[in-house]
């Protein structure tokens, strides 16, 4: 039997990627929120603070070694399943990542162990500096290898010699026309990741009367954080369609299952997109919603899936619908920050128990739109790898065979299944403990508070 190993390569690659996003949308927002809890904890003396840094740092510790090991077996890949992608566009690729692991890896790494060893060790000042520099470190890896993999979306900066990329500009390359968007997209989708898991776990708390006073802080701070960046959110996902449609308007056409260049296109609710009959089925639509989001106008004009040739178009039911699963949840994490204003307006934000959970429920929504929007960008770049510039399919290793691109897979599968079961059995074990369990008769010597300290301090 005959095993595709174009196919099979193409599966492991997304089964790898998209087990690993989940840790990085997670551990970015976690770092940052570490970081001003320790600050909190250093300007307020609240120890209600410090044991929620203890705990979330245990949590953050756990996350950081799942996202390694899954991320040093994605760049594995490059050389084992896709060589001929990585001797091509290997000058710009390689100096990239090389550059995210000398600035980023090594930067976490290092004041990591501070952040997790270090409190009893150096002073409360150099401990708040080390959940700094881990929080910037996260947000340097994600500038790295979101600027590959925009490259790869829309190259810059190149010329192609002999079928060799060869940098001609680096800034053009590094800050590639869909960057800024996708970098400022993913940033605050990582943050909207922890916050609502934060919110979860707070919310599951305030149901079962456990951890009260954690619980109130962590769930009014996070879900101000919501409020906040989630309309904002909103807003660079529409630039970031806007930007698409200027430098990937096939991918905007899956995504919005438009097959005629016309005007007046509907925004389109539901539908069945037929890719051998080049039509949708089953339509439900806004009329010209379409058209007033891309081009601010009823009338404007939107182009159709059949001004490109049937083998350069992505799988436009997979776009259409990875697109809408990202949207509806992000919307729905708006509705979510308005609920929160208008009980806090009233008075109840705490004891509206049907909104705890609400919020509990939540906790793996973000995480399914973070994947639904790579599954968007990613699939809507087919068929190409190198967008316009090299094919997928040319892109893979030439002596790869079926047999072993099938052993490596099942090889992933099972070790990644392990990896999860016990990062997540170890991270429940944590969140079920509750802040409480971090408290020791070492806080006190870190330092005393001159007063006696509860929630009522908490600035939020």
């Amino acid at each position: 039997m005959e095993f595709d190993p174009l196919l099979l390569s193409r599966i492991q690659f997304a089964f790898v990627v998209s087990f690993h996003i989940i840790f990085p949308a997670f551990t970015i927002g976690l770092a940052s929120y570490i970081a001003v809890l320790e600050a909190l904890w250093f300007k307020t003396n609240n120890p209600i603070y410090l044991r929620l840094s203890k705990m979330w740092i245990k949590v953050f510790a756990v996350s950081f070694g799942m996202g390694v090991v899954s991320g040093i077996v994605m760049s594995f890949q490059f050389g084992t399943n896709w060589s001929e992608l990585s001797y091509s566009a290997a000058n710009f690729l390689g100096p990239v990542l090389s550059y995210e692991v000398v600035t980023a890896f090594f930067l976490e790494a290092t004041f990591l162990g501070v952040l997790l060893f270090g409190r009893d060790k150096v002073p409360q000042g150099v401990h708040l500096f080390a959940a700094i520099m881990v929080a910037v470190g996260t947000f340097i890896s994600s500038f790295w290898i979101l600027s590959a993999n925009s490259w790869m979306q829309t190259p810059a900066g190149i010329e192609i010699i002999d079928g060799m990329v060869h940098v001609t500009s680096w800034m053009q390359a590094i800050f590639n026309p869909s960057f800024p968007y996708r970098f400022a997209h993913m940033v605050l989708a990582a943050f909207l990741t922890t916050a609502f898991f934060v919110i979860a776990v707070s919310g599951w708390y305030l149901l079962r009367n456990k951890s009260r006073e954690y619980a109130r802080v962590m769930f009014s701070m996070t879900l101000w954080l919501v409020t906040l960046i989630a309309p904002l959110q909103v807003l660079i996902g529409d630039l970031h369609g806007l930007d698409t449609l200027v430098h990937q308007p096939v991918k905007v056409a899956a995504m919005e299952g438009n097959w005629e260049t016309r005007g007046n296109v509907p925004l389109l609710l539901f539908a069945i997109p037929d890719q051998q009959a080049e039509k949708n089925h089953f339509e439900l639509g806004i009329p010209g919603g379409a058209s007033l989001i891309l081009k601010h106008h009823v009338e404007g004009v939107v182009p159709g899936l059949k001004d490109w040739a049937p083998e350069d178009r992505p799988h436009v039911a997979t776009v259409f619908w990875s697109f809408r699963i990202m949207v509806a949840i992000g919307f729905l994490m708006v509705a979510i920050a308005l609920i929160s204003l208008v009980l806090r307006w009233r008075g109840t934000l705490y004891e509206a128990r049907w909104f705890h959970r609400l919020c509990t429920l939540m906790l793996p929504l973000p995480f399914v739109a973070v994947l639904a929007g790579w599954i968007t960008t990613e699939m809507g770049r087919q068929p190409w790898v190198l967008y316009e510039l090299m094919r997928v399919e040319d892109a893979v290793t030439p002596s790869l065979t079926g047999g072993v691109a099938l052993t490596s897979l099942i090889v992933y599968v099972i070790v990644y299944a392990i990896i999860f079961v016990a990062g997540g059995y170890y991270i429940s074990r944590i969140l079920v403990g509750g802040p409480e369990k971090e408290e020791s008769p070492s806080d006190e010597k870190l330092r005393r508070p001159s007063r006696p300290l509860s929630a009522a301090d908490s600035p939020f």
